[in-house]
C-alpha cells in the first residue's frame, strides 16, 4: 500500500522530495536494477500531465522525485495528483507514495 503524502510546488521554483523504500518489516529495500517514474495530472482521467524527474539511490533504497525551476515555472498553480511508482529488475510495479500537489504562485517573476 503507498504512503499519502501531499507536497507543495512553488512556481518558478526548484522542487525535490526524497522517499525511502522499505519492505512490510519496515526495512530499507534495496533498490539495485529498479527504475522509476512519477507523474502528477489535474484528475486520474487526464491526456494531460507532467513528468517528475526520478532518481534512484540504490543502496540507501531512496527514491529522489523532482522538477527544475524551468519546469515548474510552466505549471499552472492549483491542485493536481501524483504518485510515485518503482519498477522492478522483474517489471513488478509498486505504487510508492500517493497524494495532492499544490502549486503555488509565483509572484517574484522575471519579465
Amino acid at each position: 500500500m503507498a504512503i499519502k503524502s501531499n507536497i507543495v510546488i512553488d512556481q518558478g521554483a526548484d522542487f525535490s522530495i526524497t522517499v525511502t523504500a522499505a519492505d512490510a518489516d519496515g526495512d530499507t529495500m534495496d533498490l539495485s536494477g529498479y527504475t522509476g517514474r512519477s507523474w502528477m495530472k489535474k484528475s486520474p482521467s487526464s491526456s494531460n500531465y507532467w513528468v517528475f524527474s526520478v532518481t534512484i539511490n540504490e543502496s540507501a533504497g531512496e527514491v529522489v522525485v523532482s522538477m527544475t525551476s524551468d519546469d515548474t515555472t510552466d505549471l499552472v498553480p492549483g491542485r493536481y495528483l501524483y504518485d510515485v511508482e518503482i519498477i522492478s529488475p522483474a517489471n513488478k510495479v509498486t505504487r510508492l507514495v500517493e497524494g495532492i500537489v499544490t502549486v503555488t504562485p509565483e509572484i517574484t517573476r522575471p519579465v
